[in-house]
């Protein structure tokens, strides 16, 4: 198993590519931190995975909490090998600036930038005591290409990549690697960008779906799964020599 032995904490891990990740770090051997601000769902995702698991509920972009978190983690297993940076948020409709909202802009950047922020913050002197560690960052193909309405999404996540370069060069030396993943177009989005689709009749979305499927080159929407183990491989010894990367899972759409 690629992860035996090992302590992995993932946020966002009640649904989607946090809950797949998490299903998977277990899978290779990992025990698993399920840190979601939704109790319901990450308490699920724990029931699916069993004794090498427990939840954590936490607001990312809270100082005190992604505190607790990571101590959490510690206090549970006494260390913790891999930070899956993994929660994040769109807003529900793309906006322009001029459409965007003073509270809307604060609150994307708080969870998708600020969250990565305050999660390695606390995990990084764990992981230099350690002398070892892999934080694995949430970002977008949004974040290394514009995306027409999505200003907030994009200056979030292009924030995401340049974080993710930094920190590998400042950590490099306590041996900790730092990558970030950069999925396209997602089959399942985020819950915000979720629920407001599901205002929308099955046919118009489903409309949309094979809309961006049929402009992808490999015909099809980026999938958790596609994610996870993206996820997987940066968070393996597979991957030992490999630390700022920008990572993109999206079937050759930014190539188009």
């Amino acid at each position: 198993m690629r992860l035996a032995d090992r302590v992995a904490l993932v946020t966002g891990a009640g649904s989607g590519i946090g809950r797949e990740s998490a299903l998977l770090f277990a899978r290779e051997g990992a025990r698993v931190a399920v840190a979601d601000i939704n109790e319901k769902l990450g308490r699920e995702t724990v029931a699916l995975i069993g004794k090498s698991a427990f939840f954590i509920k936490v607001d990312v972009s809270s100082w005190s909490d992604t505190q607790r978190m990571v101590q959490a983690a510690v206090e549970r297993w006494d260390r913790l090998d891999i930070l899956f940076n993994n929660a994040g948020i769109d807003l529900p409709q793309a906006t322009t600036v001029v459409e965007t909202t003073e509270e809307d802009w604060d609150r994307t950047l708080a969870i998708n930038l600020t969250g990565v922020f305050l999660g390695s913050r606390h995990a990084l002197p764990v992981m230099m005591a350690q002398r070892s560690g892999v934080i694995i960052n949430m970002a977008s193909r949004a974040g290394l290409a514009a995306t027409p309405g999505e200003a907030a999404y994009c200056a979030s996540k292009g924030g995401v990549v340049s974080l993710t370069r930094q920190m590998a060069l400042d950590y490099a030396s306590h041996n900790i690697r730092v990558n970030c993943i950069c999925p396209g177009a997602l089959e399942k989005p985020t819950l915000d960008r979720h629920q407001f689709l599901q205002q929308l009749s099955s046919g118009a979305v489903e409309q949309r779906k094979e809309k961006f499927a049929r402009l992808n080159p490999l015909g099809r929407l980026c999938t958790p799964m596609d994610v996870a183990n993206a996820a997987l491989f940066l968070a393996s010894d597979e991957s030992a020599y490999i630390t700022g990367t920008a990572l993109l899972v999206d079937g050759g759409d930014l190539i188009t």
